[in-house]
């Protein structure tokens, strides 16, 4: 807004005393201070407004207002209420620096004036940014040349103050303004995200409100253009509008900090069209995955109808350049199998198995909508599979293996999934060990699927299993059935837990060490902090009520497996 605007409102009690050459000036914010020198606070195009608590003798005017007109601010506006008439060394010093002087009559409050200039001020900016919001969106429709989601964000941060992010459905950063400020925390991310898919599964309208470690977001649900609302409850609306299963776990959300309920319709239209415009940079990248799918569909289904070894190498020679570009063939490769599951079976669970594994199987750290280049995934039924190039396998520092690891999968992406899932979903995951031919992938294919039976076995809505579980007695133990895991355990554990509650003797801690311990007194008694004889009574006291010979070795067998099935 222009100064000239100011004097035209009667409510604000302005009076012009200098600068009336200089009303053209464009307002940009307000500021109200009593400092002696507030010029680091400034940044240019204010309207100041003071009460003269920093005016000590005539002297002071001038330093003070030459700060000001250096900082670049539009006018200064004193008031009345302190000395009542502005002081003449105050208008001599704002005539000599060319920068307008207002008088605020005392009746008038400077929130007064304040909040008339913000509201102004950001209607103007709002009504602006609309329109580099169109022209932008129309950009992007006809191609990529808008320069994607960050460049509506930094609009958002420099011209409307709104600090925000683009999330996936599991909190992963795709993008943000980079005047926003530091990137919002991983435990953050995940946090709305989840807040997000459980909002949405309830089938509310978005914007929804999160408090958050003290500060207030708006999270925004981004939809694919093809994608209408769905409806509450998981169903399909009369008008055909999609389940909201099988989207909540694929669409983005954009994350604003700021309470969006008191917005006006203008402010909140503006959010939706900048929603939009980042829902065209997600159909651009599903287009742009459609290679990688029918790559990896080729491939699986070469793999189970049992081609050739030497066919499907020929396939891996054709999408090792698409996953790995510059980098040749991969070595090795790894195969993930997901599958989702929902109550009912109303809903197809491969396609949501197949964008969670897009999602899930990217470097949480990385940011962007373009890591997941370097993996493809088919679907078929409720079931997912991803094939995963690995330039390398190396040895890890705990003797590991590099690439996939299951129990890494979801340690970030728990806590959303499980929202999203709500109580109606399921999602389990397998993972292979890495093969270096295509003679493996038949068998890898073999092993993520067995591992995910695994997973599935185990209590959650959401599981993983790895290759390596398949070579332990926990391959087993989730296949025990209920009645006789309950009967087994309780026949072992429940005297001994009985004899802690009424004595306290933490006989189960004792047992779980001691066999952890590898049946070594030694290192036992040090791991408790107690005395070898009093280790000795205690391993006395178990044997003597479950009637079992810890120096047996299917004795302490048994004993491992009930407190594994406990």
């Amino acid at each position: 807004m222009r100064l000239r605007a100011l004097l035209d409102t009667d409510a604000l009690g302005l009076r012009l005393l200098g600068g009336e050459d200089e009303l053209d000036r464009t307002v940009r914010g307000v500021m109200t201070t009593d400092l002696r020198d507030p010029s680091r606070y400034l940044s240019g195009g204010e309207l100041v407004l003071t009460g003269l608590a920093w005016r000590r003798d005539a002297a002071d005017s001038e330093p003070f207002v030459r700060l000001l007109a250096q900082a670049g601010v539009a006018a200064l506006a004193a008031g009345e209420a302190e000395l009542g008439d502005i002081p003449d060394d105050l208008v001599v010093a704002c005539a000599q620096h060319r920068l307008p002087l207002f008088a605020v009559h005392e009746s008038v409050a400077f929130a007064t004036i304040t909040e008339h200039v913000v509201r102004q001020v950001s209607g103007e900016r709002a009504g602006d940014l609309a329109a580099v919001v169109d022209r932008h969106r129309r950009m992007m429709t006809s191609g990529p040349a808008g320069g994607g989601p960050d460049v509506v964000l930094d609009l958002l941060g420099s011209d409307l103050d709104l600090r925000a992010w683009v999330l996936s459905p599991t909190g992963r950063l795709i993008a943000g303004s980079k005047v926003s400020g530091p990137a919002l925390p991983a435990d953050a991310c995940a946090r709305l995200a989840a807040e997000h898919l459980a909002a949405t599964r309830t089938g509310r309208r978005g914007p929804h409100r999160v408090l958050l470690d003290g500060a207030t977001y708006s999270l925004f649900p981004i939809r694919s253009w093809g994608h209408r609302p769905a409806v509450a409850g998981g169903g399909r609306s009369p008008q055909g509008s999609r389940d909201v299963r099988e989207t909540v776990l694929s669409d983005w959300l954009l994350a604003v900090e700021a309470d969006a309920s008191d917005w006006q319709d203008e402010r909140l239209d503006l959010l939706q069209g900048v929603t939009q415009l980042i829902a065209v940079e997600r159909d651009r990248r599903d287009a742009a995955r459609t290679v990688r799918r029918r790559l990896a569909q080729e491939v699986l289904e070469l793999v189970q109808t049992g081609a050739a070894p030497a066919e499907i190498a020929a396939r891996l020679r054709v999408a090792a350049p698409v996953l790995l570009p510059g980098l040749g063939a991969a070595p090795h490769w790894q195969v993930v199998v997901a599958r989702a599951e929902w109550d009912g079976g109303e809903v197809e669970g491969g396609p949501v198995a197949q964008s969670l594994l897009e999602e899930i199987l990217v470097d949480p750290l990385a940011t962007g909508p373009e890591p997941s280049d370097r993996i493809a995934v088919a679907h078929t039924g409720d079931e997912a599979v991803a094939l995963v190039p690995l330039p390398a396998v190396s040895t890890e520092h705990d003797g590991s293996e590099s690439g996939v690891h299951a129990d890494a999968l979801l340690k970030t992406v728990r806590g959303p999934l499980s929202a999203g899932l709500d109580d109606d979903g399921r999602v389990t995951l397998g993972v292979s060990a890495a093969v270096h031919s295509a003679e493996g992938l038949r068998g890898a294919l073999e092993e993520a699927r067995h591992a995910r039976r695994v997973a599935a076995a185990r209590p959650g809505r959401v599981c993983a299993a790895g290759h390596q579980e398949l070579a332990s007695h926990v391959l087993l133990l989730p296949f025990v059935p209920d009645d006789v895991r309950r009967a087994f355990t309780a026949r072992l554990l429940d005297p001994l837990t009985d004899y802690d509650r009424r004595h306290r003797a933490e006989l189960i801690p004792t047992l779980e060490a001691f066999l952890d311990c590898d049946g070594s007194w030694t290192r036992c008694a040090t791991r408790l902090h107690l005395h070898v004889n009093t280790l000795r009574y205690r391993v006395g006291r178990i044997e003597q009520l479950t009637g079992r010979d810890l120096s047996r070795l299917e004795d302490k067998l048994d004993f491992f497996l009930a407190l594994r099935m406990s």
